[in-house]
């Protein structure tokens, strides 16, 4: 019987580390970038048309948009909002949860050249013009500018933008560098394929082709989530998900983070100083043989135990470092 129980114990953990979401293979083949909202809703941008869809956890299309020019897709952690940026058509759009549009902004007519532009809230956009080299705050509520700040950087291979606590965070394929208002450099970092910010609170991430890295100001970038074989990477509160060989895959936040700390190097226990007086000792007493049988078969079972956490994490074990 107790066989039979930890056989079972095995079958449910091997199951529940990871998960293949039940997405049609030709729908992932040519996707150019995948988002994930804190619902579990998927959305697939292909650069190939220019079409971005949302898929439920199930696969079942919720909604699609056929759009004429590249666009870059800020976040989606906010369904109801979902902000979109064209260098291209020099124009932000926002759609619902049904990929309807709700809203546009048009910045030819009042802007230079918009290199990149960044969502705040549902009323303020952060804006890098490259023609004025100018960091600019714009309420699009009303139409009007609050602040201006010099912003000379090179703005070469820029792929995202973020503005966080009077901290100006600018990605490239290559590095992050962290800026404040005055245009001082706070700090900067190597990043392979950096593709765009996702702030969770006051934590800052960087998404990349492969990888999820976390911004820890004392220490600069720490991988959180990382396959070298993946083509799409990304996360949601509860789950990351990554494309592998044009399949869908879910890995369960908390069973990452747990295998991750389980593998770091525990600190040496303390040896607890002997005491100088003998204690007095009763008289030896040997175990009898059937209290040593007990507790050689206790032991064993106590080991089968013990091991099964590892063989949980059979799964994910090459996507931590």
């Amino acid at each position: 019987m107790r066989l039979i129980y930890l056989i079972g114990i095995f079958i449910f953990c091997s199951s529940s580390a990871q998960k293949i979401l039940p997405l049609d293979t030709l729908k992932l083949k040519e996707a150019k970038d995948m988002l994930a909202d804190d619902y579990g809703n998927l959305y697939i941008y292909k650069n190939k048309d220019f079409s971005f869809t949302k898929y439920d956890s199930l696969g079942k299309q919720i909604g699609k948009m056929m759009l004429t020019v590249p666009y870059k897709v800020q976040s989606v952690q906010n369904p109801l909002n979902v902000p979109l940026f064209s260098e291209n058509a020099q124009e932000m759009k926002f759609v619902d949860q049904n990929m309807n549009e709700i809203q546009k902004i048009d910045f030819k007519q009042k802007f230079g050249f918009i290199r990149m532009a960044y969502v705040e809230d549902l009323q303020q956009l952060w804006l890098l013009d490259d023609s004025t080299k100018r960091l600019i705050q714009y309420n699009f509520r009303n139409d009007t500018t609050i602040n201006s700040y010099p912003f000379d950087i090179s703005f070469e291979d820029l792929t995202d933008l973020l503005v966080y606590e009077t901290k100006v965070y600018i990605l490239t394929r290559n590095h992050i560098r962290v800026y404040n208002l005055k245009f001082e450099k706070l700090f900067e970092a190597p990043v392979n394929n950096g593709k765009r910010f996702r702030r969770e609170n006051d934590t800052i991430l960087v998404i990349t082709n492969n990888s999820i890295l976390k911004y820890v100001p004392e220490k600069g970038m720490t991988p959180i989530f990382e396959d070298q074989e993946a083509q799409i990477v990304d996360k949601n509160i509860l789950s990351y998900f990554e494309i592998n060989g044009n399949k869908l895959y879910l890995y369960n936040l908390e069973k990452v983070k747990k295998h991750k700390q389980s593998n770091e190097p525990e600190s040496q226990p303390e040896i607890p100083q002997q005491p100088t007086e003998k204690p007095v000792e009763k008289a030896d007493e040997k175990p009898s043989g059937a209290e040593v049988k007990e507790s050689s078969s206790g032991n064993t079972l106590e080991k089968l135990i013990e091991d099964i956490p590892e063989v949980q994490t059979e799964a994910v074990e090459k996507l931590i470092n």
